[in-house]
């Protein structure tokens, strides 16, 4: 059982370099060598691919490659507009939180042991002391001792008294 897994690395991979990608809607195999691949099954049981293969076809193959370009081009066409949608879906559930210097802001409690979730997930308020080029912070607690890492501002929430 341990250890098998480097026999079926060959499988796994077949698998990968076989199946249609969401993005361009080809195989891998297919962008490279411009064609279906056979499985290997196929070749052993002498399917009905293996026998009508015609040496003929030659021509037809070549004309195939030819195509490959256009195939190429298209595929990274569609790959282009699946990035997009996949960023504008990423972007639509993204809330944005940025913070100054001297602001307040919640800080979520990190869970330490056995915490129920009566628990408030956010500390008290503190301040932002410095901002970072990564949209982290350095914060500073009510009596001024500065925190010894930066937050993240996924994990700080703007403070509003009242």
């Amino acid at each position: 059982m341990g250890g098998s897994w480097i026999n079926e690395l060959p499988n796994v991979l077949w698998a990968l370099r076989t199946t249609s990608k969401e993005g361009t809607g080809l195989t891998p195999f297919h962008l490279v060598y411009g064609g279906k691949a056979v499985v290997p099954v196929e070749v052993g049981l002498e399917s009905d691919r293996v026998q009508h293969y015609d040496e003929g076809n030659a021509e037809r193959r070549l004309l195939e490659l030819d195509l490959m370009d256009e195939a190429r081009a298209k595929a990274a066409v569609r790959l282009m507009a699946y990035r997009q949608w996949m960023q504008q879906t990423y972007n639509r559930r993204v809330i944005l939180r940025s913070f100054q210097v001297g602001d307040l802001a919640w800080k979520k409690v990190r869970p330490v042991g056995d915490v129920t979730k009566h628990k408030a997930p956010w500390a008290r308020p503190f301040k932002v002391m410095e901002k970072l080029r990564s949209d982290a912070y350095y914060l500073e607690d009510e009596t001024g001792r500065r925190l010894e890492q930066p937050w993240s501002a996924n994990h700080l929430q703007p403070y509003r008294a009242g």
